[in-house]
């Protein structure tokens, strides 16, 4: 069942009795999940800068029997945008860019509507650009698809998609629509601004400096992934797994391209607490929950079938973070959900407890999870 344990020293005042006792009920939110031949699950519980619990459950991929431990790498999806949002605040930081900057300005050849979507809007999700899947299942209307789990659309095609669009959903500031076409836009931005490819630069001024060694923007036929797991679902109508890890969407970088591991992803969470890479208060506008125009808090306006963790919901989103509060703590956090993959990152800054869940498989619900051990770590902080 648990492919590895690893404990780091104690925070002060937890004795060993009790940190067994977090140890076994962490343990019991994950146990039974996955076995020995299914794919599953890393979690990561980090407390006062300290690592609580770290362990692997399952394997990386079906058939190879090779168990998840702190070092295999997961798609990281939608957990991908806070690094992306990094990486520009990093450039307004250096002078290179603005949050106020319109499209138009850093590429002068989109169309018009672009005059009036800012690098700020892209980043919380408040700009109107059209959907960019919708826009390739009009592009192959009528014909074969055009891009497939073999011909992957990348982030200059995308871009080229949405410059083919005379209009956006809405104007932008007036409406809330979480954007995978925003954070791709937001990536080919990082590349045009910086003179770099967005992993070159994310590798250069983030993975670099963190010593995140393994932590890359996978592209294939251009860099490997070391220790990879495999997305996985269950084949419908049974409980066998089947492997699942590509889809036609799944070379596009900004959005959801970034792949890491629980030991890396310590070392985020650690420049994150301390400030490493952003000063606190350059931090502050990617913490600040946006409003729309009118001064309101958004809404995620959900259709049948949206699966989102938030659909429905008002809406708390700064820059790569959503922000709501849990149970009267603050939280920043953010979920991933592609293909053969769920991720979940969440921290809670004030009580300094971060828990982290990478799924190789599409069955579960990687933030609930992190709920449950949130309870129980929270209720003792109190």
């Amino acid at each position: 069942m648990a492919a590895l344990i690893v404990f780091a020293a104690m925070p002060f005042g937890t004795s060993m009795k009790e940190a067994k006792t977090i140890d076994q009920q962490i343990d019991a939110v994950f146990a039974g999940i996955s076995d020995n031949k299914s794919p599953g699950v890393a979690v990561l519980v980090r407390r006062d800068g300290n690592t609580l619990f770290q362990r692997g459950y399952g394997i990386r991929k079906v058939g190879s029997l090779v168990p998840i431990d702190s070092q295999t790498n997961f798609r990281l999806a939608s957990c991908t945008k806070q690094f992306t949002a990094a990486a520009i605040m990093l450039l307004v930081r250096d002078g290179k860019l603005r949050y106020d900057e319109k499209l138009t300005e850093i590429f002068p050849d989109f169309p018009e509507y672009g005059r009036v979507i800012t690098v700020r809007n892209l980043l919380n999700h408040t700009s109107g650009l059209p959907d960019y899947e919708e826009l390739m299942d009009a592009s192959s209307a009528g014909g074969p698809p055009k891009w497939t789990e073999t011909h992957q659309i990348s982030d200059a095609e995308v871009l080229a998609l949405l410059k083919t669009a005379r209009k956006g959903e809405f104007a932008p500031g007036t409406k809330w629509s979480y954007s995978n076409s925003g954070y791709v836009v937001l990536g080919t931005i990082v590349a045009k601004v910086s003179g770099m490819t967005f992993g070159d630069f994310l590798q250069q001024r983030i993975f670099g400096p963190l010593k995140m060694t393994h932590t890359v923007a996978y592209i294939n036929g251009k860099n490997e992934v070391a220790n990879r797991a495999f997305g996985h679902s269950k084949e419908p109508g049974n409980s066998v797994f089947k492997k699942t890890d590509q889809s036609s969407t799944s070379a596009t970088l900004g959005d959801g391209g970034v792949y890491s591991n629980l030991d890396d992803l310590a070392k985020w969470d650690d420049a994150l607490a301390h400030h490493t890479l952003l000063s606190a208060a350059e931090t502050v506008p990617a913490l600040t929950p946006v409003k729309l125009a009118d001064g309101s808090l958004p809404n995620w306006a959900s259709g049948p079938g949206d699966t989102d963790p938030q659909a429905g919901k008002d809406v708390s989103y700064g820059f790569g973070w959503f922000l709501d509060p849990y149970n009267g703590h603050k939280r920043m956090w953010h979920y991933g959900d592609t293909v053969g993959f769920q991720t979940g990152i969440v921290r809670f800054p004030e009580e300094k407890v971060t828990v982290i869940v990478l799924c190789n498989r599409s069955d579960l619900k990687p933030t609930e999870l992190a709920a449950k051990v949130a309870d129980l770590l929270l209720t003792r902080a109190n």
